[in-house]
């Protein structure tokens, strides 16, 4: 089954704000950190090798009852909270976006990957689901795995099991690929539909580069320091040109995927790393700590034109307070 996006239309001016009825609010629930682990993550700065002290200003803030650790690592936005606590604090990130550039420009461009998809689970919660104009979302994914959007593997079905479907986005907006392709068609298709938008002015392009930039990407990094699909040493982190590029032979199954080049990343004028577990945490330590100049992963290499904001939970924070 595939499904067509070619016929979405143009940002529109506001329309009324749809609502639901029977929401509840979101109940509030003790700090995650202990008394002793909260002592050493608020008081105590982040350190680089055990030694050299990070420049970081940190700092507390309550979600939903929570205490969030906030720091600034090598002028990364970070925050680290329990995973029940990431989603409240992303479902309000991602609504205050939604609404600024829907007040700005009619319209909110987002996109989508596997791993950050389910922690949006709160933006179908009051007091968010209310506040949000969901007709004036367009959904896009920073990756797809190439088989039928049904297959358990796929980033559209774990988003509509657990988001999209429980939100009133109009289904022509929600930009899914077309899965009767071989993967290499599955690209060209999906570059070209992203190009009709930004001619119907759905989606802006960059002054600098040229590249689509969307409002928001909600992006998830592997342990190996991929993102999307853009894997270590694979080529297609060198994709200067393409919107959207594919590769068959993925390090994980299934081997056929499309993925944005890194160009179409860093175009974006809001850029939330959702990274989770203590799995990641070394990955985490080598974007926010070495830099740049010390490796040569994916995430080195993402470096948004606009903001970019890391929500970590404090596994994959782990190696960050030593």
């Amino acid at each position: 089954m595939a499904t067509s996006t070619l016929f979405s239309l143009s940002c529109t001016p506001q329309s009324r704000l749809i609502t639901r009825q029977g929401s509840h609010p979101i109940s509030s629930t003790m700090s995650f950190l202990s008394p002793q682990v909260g002592q050493k993550h608020l008081y105590h700065p982040l350190r680089h090798n055990g030694i050299s002290p990070i420049s970081m200003n940190p700092g507390r803030t309550h979600v939903g009852g929570s205490v969030s650790v906030k720091a600034s690592l090598n002028n990364n936005d970070v925050e680290v909270f329990s995973k029940e606590h990431l989603a409240v604090s992303l479902a309000k990130y991602v609504s205050n976006l939604s609404n600024k550039f829907i007040r700005e420009k009619g319209c909110f461009t987002v996109v989508l990957s596997g791993g950050s998809v389910k922690y949006l689970k709160k933006l179908v919660d009051s007091p968010y689901y209310d506040q949000i104009e969901w007709s004036k979302w367009h959904i896009f994914w920073a990756d797809e795995k190439v088989v039928p959007i049904t297959h358990v593997d796929s980033n559209y079905k774990l988003a509509y099991d657990g988001f999209i479907s429980k939100v009133p986005i109009p289904p022509h907006q929600v930009n899914t690929i077309d899965d009767a392709l071989p993967a290499d068609g599955v690209a060209d298709v999906y570059e070209t539909s992203l190009r009709r938008l930004v001619e119907r002015k759905v989606i802006t392009t960059s002054s600098e580069t040229g590249f689509p930039k969307f409002d928001l990407m909600l992006l998830d990094m592997g342990p190996d320091g991929s993102v999307a699909s853009l894997f270590p040493g694979y080529p297609e982190v060198n994709e200067a040109r393409k919107w959207v590029t594919f590769l068959k032979n993925a390090p994980k199954p299934p081997p056929e995927r499309i993925t944005f080049s890194l160009p179409v990343l860093n175009s974006a004028s809001n850029i939330a790393m959702v990274v989770t577990g203590a799995g990641k945490a070394d990955a985490v330590y080598s974007a926010l700590v070495k830099g740049p100049s010390n490796g040569k992963l994916p995430i080195h290499f993402v470096s948004p034109e606009g903001e970019v904001k890391w929500f970590l939970d404090k596994g994959a924070a782990s190696r960050l307070y030593r």
